[in-house]
């Protein structure tokens, strides 16, 4: 089979944790639409979805990809795989999950600075994430990277979105003050259209600020075959579900 990505985007993703992946799903925007229009109808009993009181909608959804099937057609049928086998140098590719957020005007909620993979029942060091949007995202708008901060070896505190600790005393480092010294990294993210997308590094830490108009997106979580370990007993993570082969 065929390369689908130029080399300069995979060393891209090896150096800097995070990629940007021009038109690789315009095929596939209907599908995922209509995916994401049940899930807003239908969310799973698991999902996090948020209201506020100016009339903003945040929801965080996951693990959906069996109960609907547009999401599934997208997992068995889409280059995602193939490309996750690319950008990670593996000969096997296994989903994780498939995770769904949408935030509607007045949310007024920004994605706080984190890496994945403290947040996942796993450990690896061949993982990607597909961020794919279904809506234009303007640059001042877009999920922003600390450019190779995959690289540094260290995993820091997951937490809420209020800003407390996921899990307490959990040991891990907390994440240094990016925003307020912005100037100290090389941050990175590409304003987008339908169809185009982001891969990135579970351990590369990101963020996106706060919305002002509507925005969906889907993203699609890979892990080769190096590496997986249990979470810790009692912590608190992403819902597990069972590793599937693609």
């Amino acid at each position: 089979m065929a390369d689908l990505l130029k080399a300069e985007t995979v060393a891209e993703f090896r150096a800097k944790g995070a990629t940007v992946l021009r038109g690789v799903f315009d095929d596939w925007m209907e599908v995922l639409r209509a995916g994401v229009d049940y899930n807003l109808e239908h969310p799973a009993p698991n999902a996090r979805d948020y209201r506020t009181e100016e009339g903003g909608r945040f929801l965080s959804d996951y693990c959906n990809w069996d109960r609907i099937p547009q999401y599934r057609d997208f997992i068995e049928n889409a280059p995602a795989a193939q490309i996750g086998s690319e950008l990670m140098g593996s000969r096997t590719v296994r989903l994780f999950h498939e995770h769904v957020i949408v935030k509607t005007p007045k949310t007024g909620m920004p994605t706080p600075w984190h890496q994945d993979l403290p947040y996942y029942c796993l450990d690896a060091t061949q993982t990607v994430s597909i961020w794919i949007p279904m809506d234009a995202v303007p640059r001042e708008r877009t999920l922003e990277f600390v450019a190779g901060s995959h690289l540094w070896g260290k995993y820091f505190r997951p937490q809420r979105f209020d800003g407390t600790a996921l899990n307490e005393n959990d040991g891990l480092e907390a994440l240094p003050d990016i925003d307020g010294n912005r100037d100290a990294y090389d941050i990175i993210g590409w304003a987008l259209e339908p169809g185009d997308a982001v891969a990135f590094d579970y351990r590369t830490v990101h963020g996106a600020p706060r919305t002002i108009r509507p925005r969906r997106s889907g993203g699609r979580s890979h892990c080769g075959w190096w590496g997986m370990t249990p979470p810790l007993r009692g912590a608190r993570g992403s819902p597990p579900r069972r590793l599937s082969k693609v």
